[in-house]
C-alpha cells in the first residue's frame, strides 16, 4: 500500500478518517494525499463583467482555506509521514472519483456524514456514491476511535466468484497488518443452506490463496445486517468488509433495505470494493 487518499471538509468526520489514514501510513509507510473539494459560487471562479467576488477576495478565500488545511495537516499527521495536500474546485464525488485515478491511490477513507449514530449514513452522500462507484478500496470511518485496532477483520459475503476481485484487494490491506480474518456467510430462513455446504463453497472461494490466520463462520440470523453486526459484535471485530454494487450501495450482496439498516447500525470502519 503506498497512497492513500483522504478527503477532507475539517468536519468531525474528516477527522476519524485522518486518524485511522495515519494509523494506517504508520503501519505501512504509505504516503497521505488530503484533497478538500469546494463548490465556489460562479462569480468566484468567472471573474468577468458583474461577478458578485472580486480577485482579491476570491485569493483571500483561497488562502484561508490553505491555511485550514495546513492546520489539519499539522494536527493529525506527524512530521515523518509523507503528506501532500490540494484543493480543488469541483463537486466532491468527482473531485474524489477523478484524484483517486490521478494518483493511482491504493485506498480512500473517508468519514461518515451521520450525525448521530443512528443517522443514516451512506445512502445518498457523497460517502455513498463514492462507495458504490469506486474500484479503489474505500474505509468509511463512522465515529472516533482513540484506540484504532486492524486485527480482528471480518469479510462477510455470498463468496462467490465474482467476489475474488473484491477479496483479494481486501487480503493485501489484511496481510499488511497481520491481522486475523473472519470469514462469514450469513443464513437466513429465506436463504438457508446447511453449514456443511455452506463452508464447502467458502473453501473452494478461497483455496487459491494463503490465510494463515484465518476463520470460517457460518452464522444463522433472522436477517444479513443482524447477522453480520451480532457476529462482529461477538468477535468484537475492528472493521467490517463487504463488496459493494453500483447499482445502489452494498446491494450486489444484500438488499436496499439491508444496506441501509446495516450502514446504520455498523459503527465499526467498514471497507467496501465495488465489484
Amino acid at each position: 500500500m503506498k497512497k492513500i487518499l483522504v478527503p477532507i471538509d475539517f468536519s468531525k468526520p474528516s477527522e476519524y478518517a485522518a486518524k485511522m489514514a495515519a494509523k494506517i501510513a504508520k503501519k505501512t509507510s504509505a504516503s497521505i494525499y488530503l484533497i478538500h473539494l469546494i463548490e465556489l459560487p460562479t462569480g468566484v471562479i468567472d471573474m468577468g463583467s458583474g461577478s458578485k467576488f472580486s480577485i482579491p477576495e476570491s485569493m483571500l478565500y483561497l488562502r484561508k482555506t490553505k491555511e485550514k488545511i495546513v492546520a489539519f495537516k499539522n494536527t493529525f499527521f506527524t512530521d515523518e509521514m509523507n503528506v501532500e495536500y490540494f484543493i480543488k474546485l469541483s463537486n466532491p464525488f468527482d473531485g474524489i472519483k477523478k484524484y483517486a485515478e490521478k494518483i493511482n491511490a491504493d485506498l480512500i477513507i473517508m468519514g461518515s456524514k451521520g450525525h448521530s449514530e443512528f443517522e443514516e449514513i451512506m445512502i445518498g452522500s457523497n460517502t455513498e456514491k463514492v462507495v458504490r462507484s469506486s474500484k479503489t478500496p474505500v474505509i468509511v470511518v463512522k465515529k472516533d476511535d482513540a484506540k484504532i485496532k486492524l486485527k480482528n477483520l471480518v469479510f462477510a459475503s455470498n463468496f462467490k466468484e465474482e467476489n475474488k476481485e473484491v477479496f483479494s484487494k481486501f487480503l493485501n490491506f489484511a496481510n499488511a497488518f497481520n491481522s486475523k480474518i473472519h470469514l462469514l456467510k450469513i443464513n437466513t430462513p429465506s436463504q438457508f443452506e446447511s453449514t456443511f455446504n455452506a463452508k464447502e463453497k467458502v473453501k473452494t472461494f478461497i483455496k487459491d490463496y494463503n490465510l494463515p490466520k484465518h476463520t470460517i463462520n457460518i452464522y444463522n440470523d433472522v436477517s444479513v445486517e443482524k447477522g453480520i453486526l451480532n457476529y462482529a459484535k461477538e468477535k468484537k471485530a475492528d472493521l467490517i468488509a463487504l463488496s459493494t454494487h453500483g447499482r445502489s450501495g452494498i446491494s450486489h450482496l444484500f438488499t436496499g433495505s439491508v444496506t441501509k439498516n446495516l450502514s446504520k447500525k455498523a459503527l465499526k470502519p467498514m471497507f467496501t470494493v465495488k465489484v
